[in-house]
């Protein structure tokens, strides 16, 4: 349609009278236009007047804008409990944490892993300089407790993890040793009274990290060689605080034991519920029987391998009712022993050992994995997302077609990332996110790239110094968080998703918040000013 002929046909004939004509162009035409402008030109010409204000909130011209400008693909919908596309087009332009608010420079060395307290309040970083470092999340982050654990002969510490109540940090790390020594430790330290130890407990291999069981009770592992490439892997039960009533009392008790083949092992465990569970600080001070019998059936979720020493299987096993001994088991008496020995001199001649090569003849001292998935690459990390039902994989993929006919000789492994989804209710891979996260070391070099799921957004680390964030929904890349060496690991708050928080090999660790937040800080031009992330839309004033 002609605009002129509007003019003229309601005898406007001169400018202000032609600009209030436009008041009478039909919605269509108005939205025809509109959806040629970016959103901080609809915003400002929703100012002219009731009419184009309106129009300019229009939801499907929002929603044109979003699929256009962060290229969405069309068939994937609103998200579920959604109801506006205006709405979601602000989330993911000014709610998504892309400011650099902080960067923190405390540690010494490589930053290896972040992890962050259940309220959101704290943070903890570990790092190659030996010290696990407390923060408060609060702007701007301060350091609220630190310890060189050194000071217990380890090498540096790689991994952390608060309980439930917040109350205890888990924190693992590598012994000093030989060059290829894979001895580990956990310590859990007390948030509440200062940042006292309350127990330490052995480790190995190193990279089973170890995870909260209960708010009370950590899982651990150990391994032992029984044959040319063949180990047993024992996951162990822990209590979080060493018994002081009596030494009859049982602090750990062994879960399982897994028959690990071709040089592989048990890494990587965590706990997910196989329920939905509102678990708060309440619980905290409840003892430590009531502590075990109050948990749900629970999923051990773990890397491990068949073909190759690397780990490249998903391994599930369900845990159900667990308890723990109440007295320690003397054993054998010394006369016992001392004859038992005896007998085993008679019979060593006539008597042989387990075939440890043969899994079926020694099925039966191994418990039996319920679930394996396996990845055909080197899972390089895993995140739980917070619901418990979805497994977010990090995996760097074997080439289409490989072969293996060395366990020790595993295939190359792509530059790209993957991103698997697992459904966790039905042990299936439901997606794989986009290949836009790299990493380039090979095999025997290769490390941990941590990530992490909020209910919104995926995060992860990468080789190619930056951290990547994306929305679990539409499955796109929304930003690039640069460091200028290997990001290691990334944390989200988990009740301010607008708040992400990078580790580095640069050292630093960098605390990334939403425009939203820092404008009611700072203010808009401070916050213009600040570092950002690398977005698709390449512009700090793309929605207001």
């Amino acid at each position: 349609m002609d605009l002129n002929h509007i003019q003229n046909r309601n005898g406007c004939d001169d400018g202000y009278e032609f600009l209030s004509c436009w008041n009478y162009v039909p919605d269509s035409i108005l939205l025809h236009i509109f959806q040629y402008l970016t959103p901080k030109e609809l915003l400002n010409v929703g100012l002219t007047c009731q009419t184009w204000n309106r129009v300019s909130y229009d939801e499907l011209l929002w929603k044109h804008l979003l699929y256009r400008n962060f290229k969405i693909d069309p068939s994937i919908p609103i998200p579920p409990g959604k109801i506006s596309w205006y709405e979601e087009y602000k989330r993911l332009v000014y709610n998504t944490p892309i400011v650099c608010s902080e960067v923190l420079c405390e540690h010494g060395h490589q930053v290896l892993h972040v992890s962050c307290s259940h309220d959101g309040t704290m943070f903890a970083t570990s790092s190659k300089d030996g010290y696990i470092i407390v923060w408060t999340t609060k702007f701007p982050a301060r350091v609220k407790y630190s310890h060189d654990m050194k000071t217990f002969s380890w090498k540096y510490t790689q991994f952390s993890q608060f309980n439930q109540s917040d109350t205890l940090l888990l924190v693992s790390g590598v012994h000093f040793g030989t060059p290829n020594s894979t001895s580990g430790e956990i310590a859990v330290f007390s948030l509440q009274d200062g940042f006292q130890l309350q127990c330490r407990v052995g480790n190995k291999p190193y990279d089973i990290f170890g995870t909260w069981y209960s708010n009370q009770h950590l899982l651990s592992g150990d391994l032992h060689w029984l044959a040319h490439l063949v180990s047993a892997t024992g996951v162990w039960i822990n209590k979080a605080s060493q018994e002081t009533a009596s030494e009859h009392t049982p602090i750990l008790n062994q879960l399982f034991r897994f028959y690990n083949t071709n040089a592989s092992s048990v890494r990587a465990v965590m706990v997910a519920d196989c329920q939905a569970e509102d678990v708060s600080a309440e619980n905290s001070d409840c003892g430590e029987d009531e502590d075990l019998a109050e948990q749900p059936e629970k999923l051990l979720i773990f890397t491990t391998g068949s073909k190759t020493y690397t780990p490249h299987q998903i391994g599930f096993k369900r845990i159900r009712g667990v308890k723990f001994p109440t007295v320690i088991d003397p054993g054998p008496s010394l006369k016992e022993r001392i004859a038992q020995r005896d007998r085993q001199r008679a019979g060593s001649m006539s008597l042989q050992g387990p075939d440890w090569l043969n899994y079926q003849a020694v099925a039966s001292k191994f418990d039996k994995i319920d679930h394996i998935i396996d990845l055909h690459g080197h899972i390089i990390g895993m995140g739980l997302s917070p619901d418990h039902r979805y497994l977010y994989v990090n995996s760097r993929p074997w080439p289409d077609g490989y072969k293996i006919t060395n366990p020790l000789d595993p295939p190359p492994i792509a530059q790209e990332i993957d991103i698997h989804v697992i459904d966790l209710a039905k042990f299936q891979e439901v997606g794989k996110m986009l290949r836009s996260h790299k990493a380039y070391t090979p095999n025997n070099e290769c490390f941990f790239i941590f990530l992490d799921v909020s209910h919104e957004y995926v995060a992860s680390g990468a080789e190619d110094k930056h951290g990547y964030l994306w929305d679990r929904h539409y499955g796109i890349c929304l930003a690039k968080l640069p460091h200028s060496d290997v990001v290691n690991s990334v944390a989200f708050n988990p009740v301010d998703p607008g708040m992400l928080i990078t580790t580095s090999d640069d050292y630093l660790v960098k605390i990334w918040r939403s425009r939203a937040f820092m404008e009611s800080v700072v203010g808009k031009e401070q916050t213009d000013n600040l570092p950002w992330a690398i977005t698709s839309l390449q512009s700090k004033g793309s929605f207001k």
